[in-house]
């Protein structure tokens, strides 16, 4: 099922990069490039770069998607 939130931040992601570096400042430039807005492999990144539990992830992915003002 596709979330409407995550399709306007995907459709948007040179917009939201930055918002994303700084709030997850281990992803590289490199990272960013990978990703393309694909939560996934967002998901995948933050989960190699901090050590957390996939809930984990979501759940601050979640929160921070929910915080912009798409």
């Amino acid at each position: 099922m596709a979330d409407p939130l995550w399709d306007k931040i995907e459709g948007n992601w040179k917009q939201f990069q930055g918002e994303v570096q700084r709030r997850w400042g281990r992803l590289t430039d490199d990272d960013m490039k990978e990703i393309q807005g694909r939560r996934l492999i967002l998901e995948g990144k933050l989960q190699e770069r901090y050590g957390k539990t996939r809930e984990e992830i979501n759940r601050e992915i979640d929160e921070w998607a929910n915080e912009l003002k798409v």
